[in-house]
């Protein structure tokens, strides 16, 4: 790999006498990674049920390596939501941020949605998730991934984090900024970056870091943490861009990551810095098994600052849910609860406590559960994969050797045996859509944008 003389001196003048082992790693082999949903299953369980040669990431405990001829994306458990296929490196900002059930998250340049799925398992369903990213074509990506992995109680946003931080200043407990960046630390990876790099370099992207950091800032709680990361190595854009951050925002302070599983320390004196960032952490790939990356935990102070807001009371009639109630009465268990909003026809689930988003670009607000046609419910792809099989009264549960489990991932049509009307269609028990049967055919209503190709 040919990389640009310039980026070669900067790393000559940051790893001194490491720099020969760096230019080595590009001749490794890349490694490669899958995170656990443990929304769904634990990483021991996901371990005894493939054949996949699996070894644990050392800094994430839901994470494994995987070889490469594993190929876990044309598997049934990825389509049912068991793991995200994540870079290593990648799965550590997630790690880092300690979110808790009943937290309120934001991951705020969200798409494609490996970092929102991570921390959407930790909250367990409670508390809220909003993933937001300024780019709707990203966006839909985003969604795709944030439903395959059954996440119910998540606010989906297509905004700028200037417009989102006029609506929700102080509302966040923890924060999640994966910021744009050049991208150094992905050149072995995806070698198309370096033409990026040579027209646009580093300074393009400090000053998107810049706001993107202050607009973050804004809407944390006090006591709140945020996590910044890139996956570059350049200092302007990891320690500079903190260093400026803090000396203009001194509610803030540094919380020391550890160092151990071969993360480094921060290197504030590549810009002058202060020696808390330190307590920053850079991921070398001639270090460990994974690309570049940095990362800092900042706390925001405890203040005397109190922040408001309107929750909204949102009914609706019973005659318009009518149909769904009809559905669920006939199709679950139990009554499925809680605060109901519709958007054009499709209904959804929201998460509790939600404020006043009016104004805003919303493009998921909570469980879509499915679309309220004129005479009956049409339940979601998104309502299938945020269920588990013991709450719904049909199921058709094919074993992973079925070969019906490709035919229904594929949209085909299927001779089957079951009860008429509505069912939840499962792998091993993990659910993959619905179906309909009618005279022994099952009518597939797999989603046609997820099919298997």
């Amino acid at each position: 790999m040919q990389l640009p003389i310039e980026f070669e001196k900067k790393m000559k003048n940051i790893l001194k006498d490491e720099f020969n082992e760096y230019i080595k790693s590009f001749k490794k082999e890349r490694s490669y990674g899958l995170r656990t949903n443990t929304l769904k299953i634990t990483p021991e369980e996901l371990k005894k049920k493939v054949n996949f040669k699996l070894i644990p990431v050392p800094w994430c405990k839901e994470g494994f390596y995987y070889k490469e001829e594993d190929k876990p994306a044309k598997h049934p458990y990825y389509h049912a939501g068991l793991y995200y296929i994540q870079e290593p490196s990648a799965m550590s900002p997630g790690a880092v941020l300690d979110v808790r059930p009943g937290d309120k998250v934001l991951d705020l340049c969200a798409a494609p949605g490996g970092k929102s799925t991570q921390l959407g398992a930790k909250l367990k369903q409670k508390g809220v998730l909003f993933a937001n990213d300024i780019s709707a074509t990203r966006v839909k990506a985003l969604i795709k991934n944030i439903e395959l992995a059954g996440i119910r109680n998540v606010i989906i946003t297509n905004e700028s984090p200037e417009k989102l931080s006029q609506r929700l200043e102080g509302y966040f407990d923890k924060i999640l900024i994966d910021a744009p960046c050049s991208g150094e630390g992905m050149f072995r990876k995806t070698p198309e970056i370096i033409k990026n790099w040579e027209s646009k370099g580093p300074e393009f992207y400090c000053s998107i870091q810049r706001d993107i950091l202050i607009q973050g800032a804004k809407m944390l709680k006090p006591g709140g943490y945020i996590l910044y990361s890139t996956c570059t190595f350049s200092p302007e854009e990891n320690e500079g861009i903190i260093e400026e951050f803090l000396s203009k925002h001194t509610n803030f302070e540094v919380v020391p990551i550890s160092h151990k599983n071969g993360f480094s320390q921060g290197r504030p004196d590549l810009v002058e810095a202060r020696e808390t960032l330190k307590g920053a952490a850079r991921l070398w790939p001639h270090k460990i098994k994974g690309e570049g990356h940095f990362l800092v935990l900042l706390r925001k102070k405890v203040e005397d600052i109190k922040y408001q807001f309107s929750i909204p009371k949102r009914t609706l009639s019973r005659d318009i849910l009518n149909n769904f109630n009809n559905f669920i009465k006939e199709n679950f268990h139990d009554e499925i609860k809680g605060e109901f909003e519709i958007h054009g026809d499709g209904l959804y689930l929201l998460p509790e406590g939600i404020p006043d988003l009016r104004g805003l670009r919303v493009v998921r607000s909570g469980w879509m559960l499915g679309k309220l046609k004129k005479n009956r419910f049409e339940p979601s792809q998104s309502f299938a994969m945020g269920l588990n099989k013991e709450m719904v009264k049909n199921i058709i549960n094919f074993s992973l050797e079925d070969s019906n489990v490709i035919k229904y991932l594929k949209g085909e049509t299927l001779s089957i045996e079951g009860n008429k009307g509505w069912n939840l269609i499962c792998v091993d028990g993990y659910p993959l859509g619905w179906g309909k049967i009618q005279n022994n055919m099952l009518k597939n209503k797999y989603s046609p944008a997820w099919r298997w190709i």
